[in-house]
């Protein structure tokens, strides 16, 4: 049935409202963040759960502001990497620790992080596409995302050094997080994680969806590229930070 706790709507409106911002305005300033934010009043299954059908709706708004928008070098390596990872995820689903993936991906989130705020990455010239590196970082996206939907540190951790133009580049995720999401409704249907209450909960909450992600124009709207990457390695630094506590805790 449909939850009724005032405190789980204080803290899940501003959630919708932030991932709709995230999702066209700065990908990954609030990725991953949806469902720790939730849990704190409800299970994290539960509110993964929730946030999927989401996420969804907010792809679709996300699709019509960057039709046509993304990196054609970089799309089939990305797509292929998804499904790689997201078949492991239906094959292993429930017997990894989500402690533990949170973890490993907190640490390469906020490694490679720092390198670039403070090391020589900063220095050198944008990386190269990729396919053997591509495919790893995506499948690993696919597959925490899958899992935790923490699918941003893996993903960002490849586009960021390319230093694409920043509106191929968030269209490109945009397309990505698209198919990510979308591939799991069947899955997830078949392990149980949908049910009434969860979809009606989610249904209250779309009308918040539009605002949010009107928001993230304007934002992303008003950003140089230089000001926007500084943004998203910190964004990703958060993240890690974020995984790394929530895996501790949960150890």
């Amino acid at each position: 049935m449909l939850i009724t706790d005032p405190l789980f709507y204080l803290i899940a409106i501003p959630v919708v409202l932030l991932t709709g911002i995230s999702k066209t305005g700065i990908p990954g300033l609030f990725g991953g963040m949806a469902v720790p934010m939730l849990s704190l009043v409800i299970p994290p299954l539960h509110a993964a759960a929730i946030m999927l059908p989401i996420l969804c709706f907010i792809d679709l708004f996300g699709l019509r502001t960057f039709r046509g928008v993304y990196d054609r070098r970089n799309m089939p390596i990305l797509m292929s990497g998804l499904a790689i990872g997201v078949v492991i995820g239906i094959l292993v689903f429930g017997l990894v620790r989500q402690d533990l993936l949170r973890l490993v991906i907190g640490a390469i989130a906020i490694a490679f992080a720092l390198n670039n705020i403070f090391g020589w990455a900063k220095k050198r010239p944008p990386a190269k596409t990729s396919w053997p590196i591509g495919v790893f970082w995506s499948s690993l996206s696919g597959l925490t995302s899958f899992l935790a939907h923490a699918g941003g540190a893996p993903i960002m951790a490849y586009l960021l050094p390319l230093r694409l133009d920043k509106r191929a580049y968030i269209g490109t995720m945009v397309w990505f997080f698209f198919a990510s999401n979308y591939a799991k409704i069947i899955p997830y249907l078949f392990l149980g994680q949908l049910d009434t209450s969860n979809l009606v909960t989610a249904l209250v909450l779309l009308p918040f969806v539009p605002i949010g992600v009107r928001l993230g124009v304007l934002i992303q709207g008003k950003l140089n590229d230089g000001v926007f990457y500084q943004i998203s390695y910190w964004a990703l630094l958060s993240i890690g930070i974020k995984l790394i506590y929530d895996g501790m805790t949960h150890l």
